[in-house]
């Protein structure tokens, strides 16, 4: 009986120190396995998204940078900023994987700070290696800051066909836990041809004499201002260099983007459900041609971008905005919401030059 037990007993330590060998030998064999393993289990997936689709989360970023994408064939990334790189913290501080600074210059002319020439725009391109088939994603700091929508709407009007812009900006990706990378990436130019002639959607802009032209002879035209309600009213310029306040004549108001009415909760880009709400309180909609202005196009773009990646057609941005209406001392200018008996209309002439956003 004991000869049976100890029998026993010796078989079960052989095959725990058989087990044991064999899984050590395995781990020693396998390791370059295990830890490709650990890797592509830590990989983020995220469903593919439609080309026209704009506002993107960080973990379709994230998959576009490891390769889970259509879209990681070619693709560029754009930490957009005002200035250079060395005065962006957001950048020099930490910036996703692979970005390239932009300053805004770069796509904006210093006189009315309007969007450069097709050709210019397009030199820019080429210099940071993109052409019409590039993907590229462009992000900001804040989900506010709308440099990145600015620079989206460019490349859009351009004829680049696959814009992204980070939904909620480098905050949101690093909330979502992602890592950083410190250092500077320079852009790599290409030689190809950009591949279409540019700007391959002049319709999504409008100059100013087309907003005149179609503020005085389209009924169903609509010019919706993207400012604060203290701009609209005429109360503040909002701008340091801008020293009188108003807006076009027959402007509608569309509230504003730097104080977070274009943002949920959580920092993500509102739907269309919400703009279309905002443009009811001013009695337009979508079945009118809507166009989107503010101080100097940045704040405009947002709205822009929220319709077009929803297929709505019939929306563009008047580039000049405010700043390039009170140029022209004989244009015409409300003071108030034109709802208001209040309302006032005066010449450019008129106004005061007191306006200017205190520093």
């Amino acid at each position: 009986m004991r000869k049976r037990i100890l029998s026993l007993i010796l078989l079960l330590m052989a095959a725990v120190f058989f087990t044991s060998a064999c899984s050590s030998q395995t781990k020693e064999t396998s390791s370059d396995e295990t830890t490709e393993k650990t890797t592509v289990t830590q990989e983020v997936k995220a469903d593919p998204v439609d080309k026209k689709k704009v506002y993107v989360t960080p973990q379709w970023v994230e998959s576009l940078i490891n390769g889970s994408q259509e879209e990681s064939k070619d693709y560029v990334i754009l930490n957009v900023a005002w200035g250079e790189e060395k005065d962006n913290p957001a950048y020099t501080e930490g910036h996703i994987k692979g970005a390239v600074h932009l300053n805004t210059d770069k796509i904006e002319e210093d006189k009315l700070w309007n969007i450069r020439t097709a050709e210019e725009v397009e030199a820019v391109c080429k210099e940071y290696g993109i052409t019409k088939d590039t993907t590229v994603l462009v992000y900001s700091d804040k989900p506010v800051n709308s440099a990145d929508d600015r620079v989206a709407l460019a490349l859009l009007w351009l004829g680049v066909e696959n814009v992204k812009a980070l939904d909620g900006g480098l905050e949101a990706y690093t909330k979502a836990g992602f890592e950083l990378e410190k250092g500077s990436n320079q852009p790599k130019a290409t030689d190809k041809a950009f591949g279409v002639k540019v700007p391959a959607h002049p319709e999504y802009i409008l100059s100013i004499d087309q907003v005149k032209d179609k503020l005085a002879n389209d009924k169903n035209f609509r010019l919706v201002s993207i400012r604060s309600k203290d701009e609209f009213d005429g109360k503040t310029s909002g701008y340091s260099y801008i020293d009188r306040a108003g807006e076009p004549k027959g402007a509608i108001w569309g509230k504003d983007t730097d104080d977070g009415t274009y943002n949920n909760e959580d920092g993500t880009t509102v739907g269309i459900d919400k703009v279309e709400a905002i443009l009811k309180e001013s009695d337009a909609s979508f079945d009118n041609e809507i166009s989107f202005y503010c101080g100097t196009g940045w704040r405009a773009a947002i709205p822009f971008l929220i319709a077009y990646e929803n297929g709505k057609e019939n929306v563009t941005v008047y580039d000049g905005g405010w700043f390039q209406w009170q140029m022209d001392p004989e244009n015409d200018v409300q003071l108030g919401d034109p709802k208001s008996e209040d309302v006032k209309y005066v010449k450019v002439k008129d106004l005061t030059t007191d306006k200017a956003k205190k520093q």
